[in-house]
């Protein structure tokens, strides 16, 4: 079975359980105290198997079903067998790296859900193939201009602090997202590059 099949899998059945178990919720989520205090250092990954709710959820995997399978191949044919799982759980840990260390001493603050290790697949994606057509909202675009919108937009929201999305997350994965891929692969920059001289809409 595909890797991303079973993340995805994963990640639905322990969101299902989360949602009507409030200790299970909580002994995953991202806790800061609880990193900081108990040394509970599972949940920098953890808080990416729970979600707020089912449209949370669905928006998360949707997006990880179609991209994570291009990327999973591409990951396995680089790193091997495993290697997209490493890929998505080191995005789980960098993207909430800058979240957790901002609020570590905060009591109140907790976050939850994958769409900062979604946002890396996503990136990575657009990184190999910025002129593919995606769906956002029913609106067909060519997944880099999608790319700097989703940008803009994050670092708006995340400078303004306002809502219960944690903007931040979603620019780290991002940036994880590339970074990590033009480490193991430098080439795939020149392929980029010579991918946006040739526009396609």
């Amino acid at each position: 079975m595909p890797i991303t099949l079973i993340l995805i899998a994963i990640t639905c059945v322990v969101s299902f359980m989360a949602f009507n178990n409030h200790r299970l919720m909580n002994d995953l989520i991202l806790w800061p105290p609880a990193i900081e205090r108990n040394r509970e250092y599972h949940r920098l990954v953890t808080y990416g198997l729970i979600h707020a709710d089912f449209s949370h959820l669905l928006f998360n995997m949707i997006t990880l079903y179609f991209f994570g399978r291009s990327m999973e191949g591409f990951y396995t044919g680089q790193l091997g067998t495993l290697g997209f799982v490493l890929f998505y759980i080191g995005a789980l840990v960098v993207s909430i790296l800058p979240t957790y260390l901002k609020n570590r001493h905060n009591a109140d603050y907790r976050s939850l859900g994958a769409s900062g290790a979604v946002s890396a697949v996503l990136f990575a994606f657009i990184l190999l193939s910025p002129w593919s057509r995606i769906i956002v909202l029913v609106v067909p675009m060519p997944a880099i201009i999608y790319a700097v919108l989703y940008t803009v937009y994050s670092i708006y929201m995340d400078r303004r602090g306002a809502g219960n999305v944690n903007h931040s997350a979603h620019l780290w994965g991002a940036a994880y997202g590339v970074a990590f891929t033009l480490m193991i692969r430098p080439e795939v920059l020149s392929h980029f590059l010579n991918q946006l001289s040739q526009p396609r809409f």
